[in-house]
């Protein structure tokens, strides 16, 4: 198996040195080139298990392993893409997506070359030599992506990349972030709370409890040979996936309300905008 998450514990201590346990027994294989969506309530761990794919933070038990070979650190076959773009606000947009292969040493022209045709693939050949704040939020979270992509990474870790974005500005993102995984093959590990953005974008869909973090269900998401699901389809998975999580988000809210809950579990299904599970 190319990614192996194998019995994966994380506990965080806080100022009054209290232990809250936020990941037990994490088990997930992974093949290479697949799209893996997480989601789950506020709290249960899923960045946290982005984090320790990359090598940000350490398990306190278990280990991960890609093509066999123990994660300890940061390494160039994982990228993240963050929420937040992260752009180097005094860089242009070429400038921001080649720094990374600058510090590798790679010729300047080299570089703009690569980045170039990475910028084409994210429809941003035009805005070389803007700089961030010249561009609306979507396209810096393109930029954010062509700067990943650029570095060739094996696995691309994002962590709720869209959630600040529009509705509009996500579903094109969506569909260029689909053109960009076909095209290129890398294995995608994406953390998100919006349900049915898991599912427009997955092959599968890993459905956590809250805290500690641990796996209730994995969903495989039917599709067809052209990638493309029927909206009964989509609209069946994302119903099976709130259902699933209906009890976890019941618990959330019992411990962040206490005696103010009054949760109906009506409220759980689709919301006026269509947009289900956007908060979860």
């Amino acid at each position: 198996m190319y990614l192996s998450i194998d019995g994966i514990e994380k506990s965080f201590i806080d100022d009054k040195n209290n232990k809250t346990k936020v990941l037990d027994n994490i088990n997930i294989e992974i093949e290479k080139g697949s799209f893996v969506s997480i989601v789950g309530p506020s709290g249960c761990g899923k960045s946290t298990l982005l984090y320790l794919i990359a090598g940000l933070e350490k398990a306190d038990r278990g280990n991960i392993q890609i093509t066999g070979k123990k994660v300890t650190k940061p390494g160039p076959d994982r990228v993240v893409v963050f929420q937040e773009a992260g752009l180097f606000p005094w860089l242009t947009v070429m400038e921001n997506v080649t720094y990374g292969l600058l510090l590798k040493k790679m010729p300047k022209e080299e570089a703009k070359a690569k980045a170039l045709d990475i910028l084409k693939m994210v429809h941003l050949s035009r805005y070389v030599d803007s700089y961030p704040h010249q561009l609306s939020g979507g396209m810096k979270q393109r930029v954010a992506i062509a700067r990943a992509l650029v570095m060739e990474p094996d696995i691309l870790l994002m962590d709720e990349p869209f959630s600040a974005l529009d509705e509009q500005t996500r579903m094109v993102l969506h569909k260029e972030l689909l053109d960009i995984w076909r095209k290129t093959k890398v294995t995608i590990f994406f953390v998100t709370h919006n349900i049915r953005e898991a599912v427009l974008l997955s092959e599968r869909v890993i459905v956590f409890a809250t805290r500690p973090g641990k796996i209730k269900e994995v969903i495989p998401v039917p599709a067809t040979k052209d990638g493309v699901m029927p909206d009964s389809v989509t609209l069946h998975t994302e119903q099976r996936i709130l259902a699933i999580l209906q009890d976890e988000i019941e618990k959330v809210l019992k411990e962040e309300m206490g005696d103010d809950y009054s949760f109906k579990t009506d409220h759980l299904h689709r919301d006026d905008s269509g947009d289900m599970g956007s908060h979860i």
